[in-house]
């Protein structure tokens, strides 16, 4: 199994094949390399990108499957189907095929491999946020910066083996929101992201949807499995989680996402996440670790 990196331009006619990777800055670089990766013969490509503050990608999907390990800040990633934030030390696994777009909350830096869908056979098929081991973390800093033509039977190839297999193994955190299929609940969801201070009740959005609340209600649960409030709080919770990892204020993150007072948020918080806001984010840590 390989790790196909070059650094610079895409090479023409196999120029550079044995320089490593460099960092790919912006969205549009990040993605003309990307998708310069996705033709390479090897089964498993790597590059590391920095994305400045609130930058956004397009809409898009690769053939490949990917992972992305978050190095530094906090990103947000909107699918079809749910909406996650990746905080530092955490990465996404995204199957191959589905649509997403990125969004960065203050300077963020990444780490990536795209995976040919037949090296993971057994991977998950749909999207999966994991915290990432400390293993995982020194794995994917040897992908980035590994040459093309390294030996397939030597230690390069048996550590991006253990690579797939560190991620297969990580445990799932729930950083994510459900969007329903149903356009009229998809829309409500899309508008309450968008203000996630906004006091509507389920009432006002039956009316405004014109669904009765029972009606609602039972689609909102059926396409989501929860409630309309445990929903909302957990939306509430993910844009405070980016926003705090953006450097912002416990106090003014949490009365704008529509808390009555900091303890309250933090209370919330530490009953879904087990820790404190700046306990849980590990960039914020002030205890420097030598590495």
């Amino acid at each position: 199994m390989n790790i196909n990196v070059r650094a610079g331009k895409a090479p023409a006619d196999g120029d550079s094949h044995q320089r490593p990777c460099h960092k790919r800055v912006g969205p549009k670089a990040a993605a003309n390399y990307a998708g310069h990766l996705q033709a390479q013969k090897r089964p498993v490509v790597a590059m590391a990108a920095a994305y400045p503050s609130e930058s956004k990608s397009t809409r898009h999907t690769h053939r490949r499957g990917q992972f992305i390990l978050q190095t530094a800040g906090v990103t947000s990633m909107m699918t079809e189907r749910g909406n996650f934030v990746i905080p530092s030390g955490h990465g996404l696994w995204i199957p191959a095929g589905v649509v997403h777009q990125s969004c960065a909350w203050a300077d963020v830096e990444i780490q990536t491999i795209y995976v040919e869908p037949d090296q993971v056979p057994n991977y998950p098929a749909t999207c999966r946020l994991i915290r990432a081991s400390s293993l995982l973390e020194a794995l994917m800093d040897e992908a980035v910066q590994m040459p093309v033509d390294y030996d397939e039977d030597g230690r390069d190839g048996q550590l991006v083996d253990l690579l797939l297999a560190e991620i297969g193994r990580m445990p799932e955190v729930l950083l994510h929101v459900p969007i329903p299929l149903d356009r009229r609940l998809a829309r409500i969801c899309e508008a309450v992201i968008a203000d996630t201070s906004s006091d509507l009740t389920l009432d006002d959005w039956a009316d405004r949807s014109g669904l009765s609340r029972r009606t609602l209600t039972r689609m909102f649960r059926r396409e989501t499995g929860q409630s309309f409030s445990a929903w909302r709080q957990r939306v509430r919770l993910l844009e405070a989680l980016a926003r705090l990892g953006a450097g912002e204020s416990v106090t003014n993150v949490a009365l704008d996402v529509g808390y009555d007072s900091p303890s309250a948020f933090t209370a919330m918080f530490r009953r879904e996440l087990g820790a404190a806001p700046r306990h849980y984010l590990r960039w914020a840590d002030q205890e420097i670790v030598l590495r």
